[in-house]
């Protein structure tokens, strides 16, 4: 199942002159960073490896003029950014979800300088409330030194617990999880700490809980239970 994408168009490896552009862009961004913000994230992540050292910087300030929405000169950190597509080469970036797992697809043929510029750039696609949000995004995953994977997904998100099912309603999972009957949408405080005591009691090992689904379900409480303590009444 398909939940982002971002096509990059950028000049072939064997030409001289450097110039990006955008084609198919899925990126919801709702509930934020929404998959669209995380996929940009890792875009950014996985490829600033390979970007010159003196250049960083410059991203870094990019991110923050396209999230101002200022003018950006052209050409910029040695390409220019256009919309026409015309003898450009495409690498295309996905974030894909199989049951409740999810998990990157990137295809890129470019410079890894044409990846990250192309992430950052998409973000003046978005609207000036979800740039807000995802630039600060971008920034983080500047930052990250791990591996593509679900660490890099809960560094990005603020979470702990990275399944398809939390990212994409994290209030409907955290409801779920902590045992509320359907239709349940603004539990006080006092419930939601009432259910997670419940929910904690019988996952225990010290009270018959499986030991080995115990770690797991321990930090799927934890993780509900923040997420909803900012949604009580």
């Amino acid at each position: 199942m398909l939940l982002a994408e971002i096509e990059v168009w950028h000049t072939r490896p064997a030409v001289p002159t450097r110039r990006v552009a955008l084609g198919h862009l899925v990126l919801p961004v709702d509930p934020a960073p929404g998959f669209g913000g995380l996929l940009l994230g890792a875009v950014v992540a996985g490829h600033l490896a390979g970007v010159p050292d003196e250049l960083v910087p410059d991203v870094h300030r990019l991110i923050d003029q396209v999230e101002r929405a200022e003018r950006i000169v052209q050409p910029r950190l040695r390409h220019r950014f256009q919309v026409d597509r015309h003898g450009l080469a495409r690498s295309r970036h996905r974030l894909v979800g199989a049951g409740d797992e999810i998990s990157f697809d990137f295809d890129a043929i470019g410079t890894d300088l044409a990846q990250v510029l192309g992430a950052v750039y998409a973000v003046e696609r978005l609207d000036v409330d979800s740039r807000r949000i995802i630039a600060p995004v971008l920034h983080k995953a500047m930052q990250w030194r791990g591996p593509i994977g679900p660490s890099l997904i809960g560094h990005l998100a603020g979470a702990t617990t990275t399944t398809l099912a939390a990212l994409a309603d994290p209030r409907a999972w955290a409801l779920e999880v902590l045992g509320f009957p359907p239709g349940t949408e603004r539990p006080s405080k006092r419930e939601v700490t009432a259910q997670y005591r419940i929910r904690m009691r019988t996952i225990h090992p010290d009270h018959g809980g499986d030991r080995e689904t115990a770690g797991n379900a321990i930090i799927e409480l934890n993780e509900a239970r923040r997420i909803l303590s900012g949604n009580v009444a």
